[in-house]
């Protein structure tokens, strides 16, 4: 297995997105940003918690158990090293989506919880997951903030308002599901386990990389697979970067955010 990755930042912040990897294991997390007038109530951090949750999931998916049981171990864990310093079961609490890839020796095991997306190439057309679930709550809310003009007070107050309504809806049912302190988010993940042989290459992307493909709509998944193969993960985010400064007002793709952290991973089998 051969691993390639890049990692932007969203312009201005630090990057809450998160990749790790090991001989047999790939983990992409996708920290949850917080409005800027919202208090979190967690001294940490959300990359503070996408890096730990990764590294723990990372190692722990390395045995034998399945990636769901693997998730929820990291979870307990990574909970229990700040519950006694923050508010662990708060709503507004760290929390990240997740894709992570397995890789065995006769077959290769996935996992996606969130929005980030998993593209498994075959022959034929890739097979692509990724969980939209949060995009399915909050309706309301999220069409109001992308309706505000960009990068202006009222744009930040509905954001602020979107990620309450959100969070309201975290982990629970008719809600949708993240990794944050319940270990229990790990069974509502999307998972399965495909025959290796059948499985030529691999990709995983937060959504802000995936925008290419999402919401910019410059390439399809097969053409997303193909730029990773041939031009390498940091060429796809420069592709999303350049599109997203040649619609800075988003007149001609209207999104909550002008720029999102952006990640790509390209897996070889």
């Amino acid at each position: 297995m051969h691993v390639a990755a890049f990692s932007s930042a969203c312009p201005g912040r630090a990057n809450e997105d998160f990749v790790t990897w090991n001989d047999r294991v790939v983990v992409l997390l996708d920290g949850a940003g917080m409005a800027v007038d919202l208090q979190p109530p967690c001294i940490h951090g959300v990359t503070w918690f996408a890096r730990t949750l990764g590294t723990e999931m990372c190692s722990t998916a390395r045995g034998a158990e399945s990636l769901p049981d693997s998730l929820a171990a990291a979870i307990a864990r990574t909970a229990d090293l700040h519950r006694d310093t923050c508010s662990v079961d708060d709503p507004l609490s760290p929390s990240a989506t997740l894709a992570a890839l397995r890789v065995r020796e006769e077959s290769v095991d996935w996992l996606v919880l969130g929005d980030c997306t998993l593209i498994l190439g075959r022959e034929g057309a890739p097979e692509v997951i990724s969980d939209d679930r949060l995009a399915a709550v909050a309706r309301d809310e999220r069409a109001a903030m992308k309706a505000a003009p960009p990068d202006s007070e009222e744009r930040r107050y509905l954001h602020g308002r979107l990620v309450k309504a959100e969070r309201a809806l975290r982990n629970r049912p008719g809600g949708y599901w993240v990794a944050a302190a319940d270990p229990l988010a790990a069974g509502a993940a999307l998972y399965g386990t495909r025959p290796r042989k059948g499985v030529r290459q691999a990709a995983l992307l937060t959504d802000g990389a995936a925008r290419l493909a999402t919401l910019f709509t410059l390439a399809d998944w097969a053409e997303c697979l193909s730029m990773l193969a041939c031009q390498g993960p940091e060429r796809l985010v420069r592709h999303v970067r350049d599109a997203e400064l040649g619609d800075v007002a988003g007149t001609r793709w209207p999104r909550g955010k002008v720029h999102d952290d952006a990640t790509a991973v390209y897996v070889s089998l």
